[in-house]
């Protein structure tokens, strides 16, 4: 991922020296296996441990594995020989570490167990941004809760409803991807120690299981040679469906900052500037960006799901592309998340514009209350909605207030109090607390 979307975090879980760490562990735990099966000498897991500890695998040990790759072109086997100079280095010697490391193992053993740590990892980190976008939602939905505004459909003025409801909804889509992303992270805790084609032939299922329960993760129970790549199409579904309900949010913000509409505001902070040619301008760059940014999410999915189908027990048509999407998407949703964040906490609300828009249409927006009045005062609902439609036409045409034309027109039998019921934006929000008290608020 390019710098500009990066978060620190992200930088470093899926730095080179991360990923190296993380393949030195599964192999560490792969090593401590064998030696609890009698096949290693005791205490050769302890020396690359302890090696590791007095040395650790930084930036250096990275170049290292790149120079030994660019002779090799294969990226476990310069890893495990790099990994063999750096113990000795920090060691003195290691015959017995370089004899038994990658002992019964392929490749794709160590790339695929260690790629699910780091997405376990990258999803924890997800998750707890979520969390505050969540906290950040609740806030607006309780805040705003029996605040009236008018509720839109098609883009047009339709009826009156609760400003804090529309946050509400928003909470209630990002707790379904929490729930998403939490199965898509339990399906992806897998260990896979199989060997070549998965059949166990030059490894024992018992080393699977001990690596898969130092690591909290369950065993694959069918691998070819890979970790089958379904479990990824889910985990890149899930966090596409994200990326798809973040844009929600903000497609909505940024049609209520539309200066015909200005209901919301996106943070400006100090010093800020809109535009390089118009000082004026107040954009909502974020939520923009965070639309943008949507579209990467989605895409990347369609590149996973067809990773799911490869040759035989396992091709590498996936490797390189997964090399960029699982970073980049992972990395993104962190960087969505933190900044809807932002935008969430330091929104600007603007309660006069909403009542304004409110009143916009000069009562328009409570013709379906006034229909259901005249079908309760005795008219079928033919003649009903032909008296109100009329008046209603009448008022986007000529500008004149709905309720005095209805007032004035003599097949309406409503007349005074029994017509100004209809215009309570109350009674549209009389079953706002049953909504809210399905999330507990």
């Amino acid at each position: 991922m390019i710098e500009r979307y990066q978060t620190p975090e992200m930088r470093l879980l899926w730095s080179e020296a991360r990923k190296y760490q993380v393949w030195a562990e599964v192999e560490i735990l792969v090593m401590e296996a064998w030696e609890s099966l009698g096949q290693v000498p005791i205490g050769t897991a302890k020396q690359l441990r302890e090696a590791l500890q007095k040395k650790p695998l930084d930036v250096s040990f990275a170049r290292r594995v790149e120079e030994i790759e660019a002779e090799t072109r294969h990226d476990i086997v310069a890893f495990t020989r790099a990994l063999t100079e750096w113990v000795e280095d920090a060691q003195g010697s290691s015959p017995e570490v370089a004899r038994w490391l990658h002992l019964g193992l392929t490749s794709t053993d160590v790339v695929d167990t260690a790629q699910n740590v780091l997405l376990d990892e990258a999803l924890g980190l997800i998750e707890q941004e979520l969390d505050k976008v969540l906290a950040a939602l609740k806030h607006l939905a309780v805040r705003y809760k029996h605040l009236p505004a008018v509720g839109r459909t098609h883009g047009v003025h339709a009826e009156p409803t609760s400003f804090g409801l529309r946050f509400l909804a928003f909470y209630a889509a990002l707790l379904r991807d929490k729930e998403r992303l939490g199965r898509a992270r339990e399906a992806i805790r897998v260990a896979m120690i199989s060997g070549s084609v998965g059949n166990y032939a030059h490894v024992e299922p018992a080393v699977e299981a001990w690596v898969a329960r130092k690591l909290g993760f369950q065993i694959e129970p069918a691998s070819s040679q890979v970790v089958p790549r379904d479990r990824h199409a889910e985990l890149m579904g899930a966090l596409a469906i994200l990326g798809a309900n973040l844009e929600r949010v903000a497609v909505e913000l940024r049609h209520l900052q539309r200066t015909e509409v200005l209901e919301t505001q996106e943070p400006f902070s100090y010093k800020q500037t809109g535009s390089s040619s118009m000082p004026h301008k107040k954009n909502p760059v974020a939520l923009e960006n965070i639309s943008g940014l949507a579209r990467l999410l989605r895409s990347n999915l369609q590149a996973e799901l067809e990773n799911v189908a490869l040759w035989h027990e396992r091709d590498i048509s996936h490797s390189s592309v997964e090399r960029v999407i699982l970073p980049d998407t992972t990395t993104l949703a962190h960087y969505m998340l933190r900044r809807l964040g932002r935008v969430l906490e330091g929104l600007v609300v603007f309660e006069e514009n909403i009542q304004r828009n409110l009143e916009r249409t000069r009562g328009l927006v409570y013709s379906q209350r006034v229909l259901g009045l005249l079908i309760e005062a005795g008219l079928d609902r033919t003649a009903a909605y032909e008296i109100v439609q009329r008046n209603a036409l009448r008022s986007w045409a000529e500008g004149q207030d709905f309720r005095a034309l209805l007032e004035a027109d003599p097949a309406c039998p409503l007349r005074g109090e029994a017509l100004a019921q209809a215009f309570d934006p109350g009674y549209f929000l009389r079953h706002v607390d049953t909504i809210y008290a399905r999330f507990g608020l």
